[in-house]
């Protein structure tokens, strides 16, 4: 009984982390800079965990439905889920290393709309989803829920985190902060890229397999 818990544990942890790994907290706050600058901590909290509810609710779907939403509801292959997401993942990394955080121009809205268009793509993509299914499969359907809850969590943690390190230095330093910010988004966006292009790839391997 007590290696079965263990076991139990040791996959609703890999879980997690698998969710966490991906989401990347450090690549979503390069994304939101613009946001981050422009709301108060206050209203980037409150738009921040209604991001993170609508994501909940998104991965916990796919943890416990998985690949039969693509199948009967969708009607379509997974692989075509990939290719759409690496083109949409690519077309914002390209645009990010000529014009920078301000590449992402539906993050420049009213702070109402904000929730869904950082929920998507920003939390929402391939990779996470892809990452909720194999949830799903790994865990029970409550359990697989509760992995998820706790990613999300986290994350959302982690981001308001860098935003309140972020208010505190910035007005120190705003040249420097400004500066690193640019370069890092830029270097990571390279990064953003090649994921996008292996996706792509992924896809068009799945479909050839089938002929």
């Amino acid at each position: 009984m007590f290696v079965e818990v263990g076991r139990l544990m040791t996959d609703f942890l890999k879980s997690s982390a698998l969710l966490l790994v991906l989401l990347n907290p450090f690549l979503v706050i390069l994304y939101l800079v613009d946001v981050v600058e422009k709301l108060d901590r206050r209203q980037f909290t409150a738009v921040l965990i209604r991001a993170g509810l609508i994501a909940s609710v998104v991965f916990s779907t796919f943890a416990i439905l998985g690949d039969a939403i693509f199948s009967s509801v969708v009607q379509a292959e997974f692989a075509s889920f990939q290719i759409f997401g690496g083109v949409i993942f690519l077309l914002i990394a390209i645009q990010f290393v000529f014009r920078g955080p301000m590449s992402i121009e539906i993050l420049n809205g009213k702070s109402a709309h904000l929730a869904g268009a950082i929920a998507m793509p920003i939390l929402i993509g391939p990779g996470t989803i892809s990452a909720s299914v194999v949830i799903g499969k790994r865990l029970e359907p409550l359990m697989a829920c509760a992995a998820v809850l706790l990613a999300v969590f986290l994350i959302v943690v982690m981001i308001i985190a860098l935003k309140i390190a972020h208010d505190v230095v910035r007005p120190r330093s705003e040249p420097l902060v400004d500066r690193n910010i640019e370069i890092a988004g830029r270097i990571m966006a390279l990064y953003v890229g090649t994921v996008s292009v292996d996706m792509i790839m992924q896809g068009i391997r799945s479909w050839a397999e089938k002929f």
